[in-house]
């Protein structure tokens, strides 16, 4: 059974970090583009950045020098280091392992709920 369980999130005074985690289950995410998005109250889900199987990585420009995506491939793990937090980057941040050939893989997690609020 496939599965993406998030976790790391929290309550967060502007200017800290937190280290998000997103543990896979059920498929190998080393042949996956792996992904952390966000949804903050009453908008839609953003890309904050993803990591190719190849370790190539992109960030939305609100992340740019910022946040870290990083992949283990031995713990099928993925995390999220995300420095000098602002206010703005609340919202719920979920996982997704994407794949656009055989075999195929669009996988989301329940997602984990970040607060930076003093």
């Amino acid at each position: 059974q496939v599965q993406l369980a998030e976790s790391g999130g929290g309550l967060v005074q502007p200017g800290g970090s937190l280290r998000l985690s997103c543990a896979a289950s059920g498929f190998a995410t080393s042949i996956y583009t792996m992904g952390w998005y966000r949804q903050a109250p009453g908008k839609q889900r953003e890309l904050v950045a993803t990591i190719s199987s190849r370790g190539s990585t992109n960030y939305a420009d609100s992340a740019k020098g910022r946040f870290t995506i990083s992949r283990d491939n031995a713990k099928n793990t993925v995390y999220l280091q995300m420095n000098s937090l602002k206010p703005e980057d609340t919202g719920v941040y979920y996982c997704n392992a994407f794949r656009s050939v055989v075999p195929l893989g669009n996988y989301w997690g329940q997602g984990t709920q970040v607060t930076v609020s003093s």
